[in-house]
């Protein structure tokens, strides 16, 4: 703090070195208008400080024509440069003409949405380029009023996620395929080409379950009873009946899923298709469904889009980690309809499962405990236990500390999943049309029951309640 005459000049720098006030200190008995400040002692008082970068002249000569608007009130006199942040890395897939950060379904001209736009799993051959990886930038430093230079955060590296027959160079600039085959995205975004196994016409005993490392195509349907499993893709040009596939990529099922609850669905990535009716789909990533989902249960990772031209939600249970999203939800009839988001399917499935082995374990301890006691009766009674009722005591003993062990371990595990359940996950469940009543909502473990019609409406959580805005 420089001392001027009767008054003082008081210079406080921000802690990142960015911004630097200048504020008049006086004594009681001194007037404010009494006090003169010339430009030397101000810019003595800035060289004191070091002071030499980003100076704002303009409140130099403001603090010396009217120093009283400055006593006791601190005002910026040099700003600094703020450093420019690096541009994060990138990795541009030169296969896919998507953009493999918006998978959602183009909407064509007349309003319909178009899901196979999306599913092409594409052809390539050994030693094509697949991705390249652009590296991130540095970015620019800035300059403290100091002049001293700031270090700017650079941008962060893409790394590329290299999967099963693709091959990176020296410099990892660039991913290629080692064979021919298809290109197939499995969990974690992992980048694969696997070769393809092809059906030319319906799955029947004389092809027989199917369980190949690639990618498979079935060009026909699939009937009830059969089993396919991928480590890629499977697309089925027909439909599914209540068969059992299994996909580390994605699941495209084009005339879609009549299950007569039997079978089921699983992708690692994504599963697309026309209409579920009594099935049992569970994705990685995305479920999406140009039609209906009737009397399903259906399970993403992140979100549940049914928003085509019917797009239309009845009956069962839909577990969303991110969104729900359909034209219909429910019906004139209230037909019965959970919908859940905001938390990964799994965990309620790891929560309900934890709920059935602690009720086991439960269950054991009182019989456990019972014949403790019968046996501590028989003590007491006679004074002593026969060698084969002592090693039962000693075997129930061991047995009630490995169960109490377990509900321990159990009931901490139960504690974990209960406290992800109410993490503040931004979820949401759209309706574009209307939404009739019998829906149960679960957000976390906050629920609502719908009990009148909705339409055009978003639902997610607010303050810790289940709140509605209106979707234009």
């Amino acid at each position: 703090m420089e001392a001027i005459g009767k008054y003082k000049l008081e210079i406080k720098i921000s802690q990142d070195k960015l911004e630097a006030a200048i504020m008049v200190v006086v004594a009681d008995e001194v007037a404010g208008s009494s006090i003169e400040v010339t430009e030397q002692d101000v810019r003595a008082a800035l060289r004191e400080h070091k002071i030499t970068h980003g100076i704002l002249e303009s409140v130099v000569r403001d603090l010396c024509m009217s120093p009283a608007k400055f006593i006791g009130n601190p005002v910026t006199i040099a700003v600094g440069t703020p450093p420019m942040p690096g541009v994060d890395g990138r990795i541009e897939y030169t296969f896919y003409e998507i953009n493999q950060e918006d998978k959602r379904p183009k909407e064509l001209d007349d309003g319909r949405v178009d899901f196979y736009s999306i599913t092409s799993i594409p052809n390539v051959v050994k030693g094509q380029l697949l991705a390249r990886r652009t590296p991130p930038t540095p970015g620019q430093p800035g300059t403290s009023v100091t002049g001293e230079p700031i270090v700017p955060i650079p941008g962060k590296e893409a790394v590329f996620k290299p999967g099963k027959n693709v091959v990176v160079n020296a410099e990892r600039t660039s991913l290629y395929a080692a064979i021919d085959g298809q290109v197939s995205f499995t969990e974690n975004e992992k980048v694969n080409v696997f070769p393809v196994f092809e059906v030319n016409g319906d799955v029947d005993f004389s092809i027989g379950n199917i369980d190949f490392v690639g990618t498979v195509v079935i060009r026909g349907n699939i009937p009830t009873g059969f089993r396919i499993k991928a480590s890629g893709d499977i697309r089925v040009l027909g439909s599914v009946e209540g068969a059992e596939l299994e996909a580390g990529g994605s699941v495209e099922i084009k005339s879609g899923i009549v299950a007569q609850d039997k079978g089921h669905v699983i992708a690692g990535n994504d599963v697309r298709t026309s209409f579920i009716q009594n099935g049992n789909v569970t994705a990685g990533n995305q479920v999406l469904v140009s039609q209906s989902i009737m009397f399903s249960q259906v399970r993403a990772g992140k979100q549940i889009i049914c928003n085509g031209p019917r797009g239309i939600i009845i009956g069962g249970t839909l577990q969303a980690g991110e969104r729900i999203e359909a034209r219909v939800i429910g019906n004139t009839s209230a037909t019965p309809t959970v919908l859940e988001v905001g938390v990964k399917p799994e965990l309620r499935q790891e929560l309900a499962e934890v709920n059935r082995e602690l009720q086991v374990v439960y269950e054991n301890l009182r019989k456990t405990d019972q014949g403790l006691g019968v046996l501590n009766h028989m003590l007491q009674v006679n004074g002593e236990l026969s060698p084969d009722k002592k090693a039962m005591q000693i075997k129930l003993t061991n047995t009630r500390l490995i169960l109490e062990k377990e509900g321990k371990q159990l009931e901490t595990r139960k504690k974990e999943v209960e406290a992800e359940l109410e993490g503040d996950s931004p979820a949401s469940i759209d309706v574009y049309y209307t939404m009739y009543p019998g829906i149960k909502m679960v957000f976390g473990k906050l629920v609502r029951f719908i009990k009148q019609e909705f339409p055009r409406t978003r639902f997610l959580v607010v303050n810790g309640e289940i709140t509605t805005a209106t979707l234009l």
